[in-house]
């Protein structure tokens, strides 16, 4: 199974990027294939909402989305880690997911409305930390999953969700949440098949 991590955060070695390290290597000892994206490397704009997808589900911006669309297509399952900033996830991580307007209309294309209640191209994730302790820290994130998601005709399945952590490296200090993140990725192979 061909599994794909998405670094979300601006801050490379901070807390979400050490969780979706840890759950890749999970994933690895479970004999997945492991590729990565990594959004605050990549030269890309926002969406141009220029509707140059509508037709094709084709996205005309040429920048490094070009090469991340075929990894999102590969994938069978993703996991996308963002920090929590101001109740959601990070601009680079939203400005990748603008960017699959074109695999929604890919998607709409390809499938009558009908079976587009069915997604069943595989099942995606999420890994975030915040700093705060909010009921609702989590909320947004997970709304902007699930549609990222619903977009590559993927279910989204839920993930590793960690408050009160706020400064860099520190989620190192709680063996719980490193172990979590590992089982989480060894284990995808029982939940990342529709």
């Amino acid at each position: 199974m061909k599994v794909l991590g998405i670094y979300g955060s601006p801050r490379i070695g901070g807390n979400t990027d050490i969780l979706l390290e840890e759950a890749l290597r999970g994933a690895e000892t479970a004999g997945f294939e492991i590729s990565t994206i990594r959004c605050c490397e990549l030269q890309m704009s926002g969406c141009h909402e220029c509707g140059g997808c509508d037709e094709t589900g084709e996205c005309v911006v040429q920048d490094d989305m070009q090469t991340v669309y075929p990894k999102l297509l590969e994938a069978q399952a993703i996991i996308l880690a963002s920090p929590i900033f101001f109740y959601g996830i990070t601009a680079q991580a939203k400005a990748l997911i603008d960017r699959c307007q074109a695999m929604w209309c890919r998607k709409r294309l390809h499938k009558s409305a009908e079976r587009r209640k069915s997604l069943d191209r595989g099942r995606g994730y999420l890994i975030s930390v915040g700093a705060t302790k909010g009921r609702s820290l989590f909320e947004g994130a997970q709304l902007v999953a699930k549609y990222f998601y619903d977009a590559l005709d993927m279910t989204y399945e839920g993930g590793v969700l960690i408050r009160s952590v706020e400064r860099r490296g520190d989620v190192r200090t709680s063996p719980e949440h490193l172990r979590e993140a590992f089982d989480f990725g060894r284990t995808l192979s029982s939940k990342s098949m529709p």
